[in-house]
Formats: structure tokens, sequence, C-alpha cells
């Protein structure tokens, strides 16, 4: 059953997930496409929709979606107190036997002397091997910064990942959040320009802080396929917006098709998770995956 314009309902509270989704790629590969399920998620450095800290509810909630591939935005490594100081990305990954990959957007000197440092930014979970992964900058706006400007910036996070013997590049990433899209718009030229650099299947997962149809991100329309769930995403509680993203090469590009698509119902968040069933084609694209940088 499709579950395009559906939602996913999670029932965390009873440990059950309806999912409904096709079975994630643990199971047996067909033929020449193998499947991969992925996620995006902004996990709100761990506090759901009502403010609380909760990161057993977070695991819970993606435990239940079943992912292969997760990709994590507003994610708190010894940043402070509000997540307990405590290390997300590698918390999550353990919690859920994943192979971890962060990169911070933010990397400050601790509070104390010879603590660890202070770190923000995104991240990506894999059940699959990680090969390469690479923090690039993009134009962005600090928040840490009393008076910024725009200027290049890590916590734009690739891994390449080897998916039952098929490299699959995995871009996260978050846009800037103020109203005046200028930052989004030199995001996106500099997103278009890294992806550029590879060839073969690639995904892209993040909170791009903007609906669909926002001028600024029709450039990547232009070169990725939108999987649309047909439901927005935030607010969590009462959600208006559809401003978190799955979107993969087109097929001509990367072999990469979208089967299922969905929102998952959950107040673990500020944001609501996508989760979407892909299709890898065994079949090599027209040029060799990799780099074509020199």
């Amino acid at each position: 059953m499709s579950l395009r314009r559906r939602t996913v309902g999670v029932l965390i509270a009873a440990g059950l997930a309806v999912t409904a989704l096709a079975p994630p790629a643990g199971a047996t590969d067909r033929g020449r496409t193998v499947p991969l399920r992925v996620v995006t998620y902004n996990i709100h450095a761990g506090a759901g929709a009502d403010g609380v800290f909760d990161l057993d509810r977070q695991t819970a909630d993606l435990r239940a979606l079943d992912a292969d591939v997760i990709g994590l935005q507003e994610v708190d490594v010894h940043w402070g107190a509000r997540s307990e100081w405590r290390d997300l990305a590698g918390e999550l990954a353990e919690r859920l036997g994943m192979r971890v990959s962060f990169a911070p957007v933010y990397s400050l000197d601790p509070v104390v002397p010879g603590e660890l440092r202070r770190e923000f930014g995104v991240a990506v979970l894999s059940r699959f091997p990680v090969v390469s992964a690479e923090n690039h900058e993009i134009t962005r706006l600090s928040t840490q910064d009393p008076d910024p400007v725009p200027a290049p910036a890590p916590g734009f996070a690739e891994v390449v990942l080897r998916v039952r013997g098929l490299p699959v590049h995995v871009y996260v990433t978050h846009l800037d959040y103020r109203p005046d899209p200028a930052v989004r718009v030199a995001q996106v030229a500099d997103t278009l320009r890294i992806m550029g650099e590879d060839r073969g299947r690639k995904i892209l997962l993040g909170d791009f802080n903007a609906e669909p149809g926002a001028p600024e991100l029709a450039p990547l329309w232009a070169e990725l396929t939108d999987a649309d769930p047909g439901a927005p995403t935030f607010p969590a509680l009462d959600p208006v917006k559809r401003i978190d993203f799955v979107a993969v090469s087109k097929a001509g590009e990367g072999a990469v098709r979208v089967r299922d698509v969905a929102v998952a119902e959950t107040l673990a968040s500020d944001h609501r998770p996508v989760v979407a069933d892909l299709e890898l084609r065994r079949q090599p694209a027209l040029s060799p995956p990799g780099r074509v940088r020199s």
C-alpha cells in the first residue's frame, strides 16, 4: 500500500510502530534493486515539543522507524546544560546500533579548560559502512557572533556509504532560518556546487527552513527529486509547513527511486521526521561513482 500523501503514526507510548511502509533495506535484495529506508529528523537538541529534554523518547521514535540511514539536525555534542552536556550523536548511534558521522557547525572552547569541546551541528547515522566523511563549508550567518555577516562555515555533512556493494553519497544540511532568503539562496548554490563534484547515487536530507515552493529552493528541484510526503512537518504539535526534506538524484544521474514516503506523527521534537523508502538500481550510472574534483 502506497503511503504517499498519508501520515505514519508512531505509537511511542505503547512501544509500537504503525508504519505500513515496505520492508526496510534489511530485507532480502530484490533482483537488480536494493531497498534503502532513510529518515531526516531535526531533533531540537533532544527536546520535545513540550520543551523537555528526553533522549529516550527520541530513541524510541527512531527505533520504531527502523531506518537504514538517518540524517539529524540540531545535534548537541557536549554543548550545554540543555542537553545535559551529552554527546547526542554518539548516544543515539550506540542505542540504535548504527555508525555515526558528526559534522559540527560550531566547535567552541569548553567552559572549563581541559573539558571536551562544545559542539553543535548535524549527523549521519548508518547501518552500512562509512567509506568516507567530509564536513563541507557553506555560507552561514552565525548565531554565535553578535554582529554576523554571511561567510563560509562548516556543518554540511557528506558521507559515502557502501550499501550492499553500492556506493551512495548522503548529505545532511540545515539551512538558515531567517525570513530573509538571501543566505538560503547562497546555501543552495553552495549545496549544488558541492554535490555537483560527486558522481553516482545522491541523497540529500535536511531541514531547509523553507517550503517546497520557495523560490530559493527552485534550483534544487532542477537537479533533485523531492520525496513529497504530502504532509507538513513543522511545528510538530500542529504542523502547517513542510520544511524537512528527503531529496534524491534523478534517475538518469544516480538511479535513486522513491517508492514510499511519509511523515511520522510524534511530539518527541518540535519537528516531525520524514521517512522514505528508496530503491537503488544495481546497474551503474552513466558515469562511474566517485569524485570529479581534482
